[in-house]
């Protein structure tokens, strides 16, 4: 329960390695970390420092790391091969070293197919395209293969994804446990946190996760009327009667996770405040009940933006109604009317369609649903209707 096990590693190579194949390409060279751990289950600190992977044609895998990650690559990464270079940026450029692994591998005139031109990292990190260095091989860009290929999730992902979400469950009772007037946000959501990730740990027992697990329950600011901000940010704000609070919960299990966000009230709500809440519920029902297999991921905004229009509800509109997750908290598609990717059973989204009034707060249930053959499956498991969200 707490790792993608090797088979499904190899039958995720195999479906790049018969993409590349259709391209006529005979090694597929990827640079970000949340590509190499969907490839390797090899978890790491991306930094300055690159780190490639080098999928060929035959299978073989291989992982070019700086020294420093030498030893854990050999001991996490399942991969068939792992060089090392000294150090960035060091006397020779680490992408002068993936050259040459990959002229020792006979492809300094094949045709690769790469997720990116060559590394890129904000952390000051400058060089050169793998192009400049193999000027004889034909190098073909695709940026979205591996984002297109996490799209629909396997039965091991579900599984990791649906003990996610109990987790982010069991974090956020404790966040609703601690939440009162006079407390902190920090301090409750700190709280919370921390016991439900203890209980996390001591469920893992002897297990060896490939990404530490962890459970997160908060309010990112979303505090009162500053719950009127979608992405706010934490301000330890204390809680007072009267204010409305949007929580969010997670939790990180084998490198996935889930969302669940709910709309609280300290004390019982205003007669307005409840208003706009029951328009908030009804517009994820209505979502809920859009969003099935052969619809296009638009035709769901389009539904939830026609209750907008027919309650007069634009001033308090926001953003979309959801996207998918999995290895990041969001990933495409996107259930907005620029998305039209066709829905399938297996991926999975969130579904939070918000309301947001100025000086009064933020309305929005967040629930992280599956596709199925008939509709969706609810994953979160946690009530969203307004008597079980009021708080003391």
């Amino acid at each position: 329960m707490w790792r993608i096990s090797d088979p499904e590693l190899q039958r995720r190579r195999r479906r790049v390695l018969e993409e590349a194949s259709r391209r006529g390409a005979a090694a597929f060279v990827a640079y970000s970390p949340t590509s190499i751990f969907y490839l390797t289950n090899f978890h790491f600190i991306p930094t300055e420092r690159p780190i490639a992977l080098v999928l060929e044609e035959s299978g073989r895998c291989g992982l070019l790391v700086p020294r420093l990650e030498r030893e854990h690559a050999q001991m996490a990464a399942r991969v068939d091969e792992v060089r090392d270079y000294p150090e960035y940026p060091g006397d020779v450029h680490p992408m002068e070293h993936l050259a040459r692994w990959l002229r020792d591998r006979g492809l300094a005139r094949a045709h690769l197919l790469a997720e990116a031109a060559g590394y890129a990292s904000a952390w000051g990190y400058q060089g050169p395209p793998l192009a400049e260095l193999l000027p004889d091989a034909r190098i073909t860009v695709d940026t979205r293969l591996i984002e297109r290929h996490r799209m629909v999730k396997s039965a091991e992902e579900i599984a990791l994804i649906r003990e996610s979400c109990r987790w982010a469950g069991r974090a956020h009772r404790l966040l609703q446990e601690y939440a009162a007037a006079g407390a902190s946000e920090v301090a409750i959501s700190h709280r919370a946190s921390h016991e439900a990730t203890m209980a996390m740990l001591q469920a893992c027992g002897e297990a060896r996760p490939v990404v530490p697990p962890s459970a997160h329950a908060g309010f990112r600011g979303q505090v009162g009327p500053n719950s009127a901000l979608p992405h706010a940010v934490t301000i330890n704000a204390v809680l007072r009667p009267g204010d409305v609070l949007v929580t969010g919960a997670t939790a990180h299990v084998g490198g996935y996770c889930s969302e669940l966000e709910r709309t609280m009230f300290v004390g019982e709500p205003s007669p307005e405040q409840a208003r706009f809440f029951r328009h908030m519920v009804a517009l994820q029902e209505v979502a809920f009940a859009a969003i099935k297999p052969g619809v296009p991921c638009a035709a769901v905004d389009r539904e939830v933006r026609r209750y907008y229009d027919e309650h007069g509800l634009w001033p308090y509109w926001r953003h979309h109604v959801g996207h998918n997750i999995g290895l990041l908290g969001h990933e495409a598609p996107f259930l907005d009317v620029g998305d039209e990717t066709v829905i399938e059973p297996g991926m999975l989204f969130t579904v939070e369609p918000g309301l947001y009034v100025p000086g009064m707060g933020g309305f929005r249930h967040s629930d992280t649903v599956l596709v199925t053959d008939q509709g969706i499956e609810i994953l979160t498991d946690y009530p969203r209707d307004l008597e079980s969200l009021i708080c003391g």
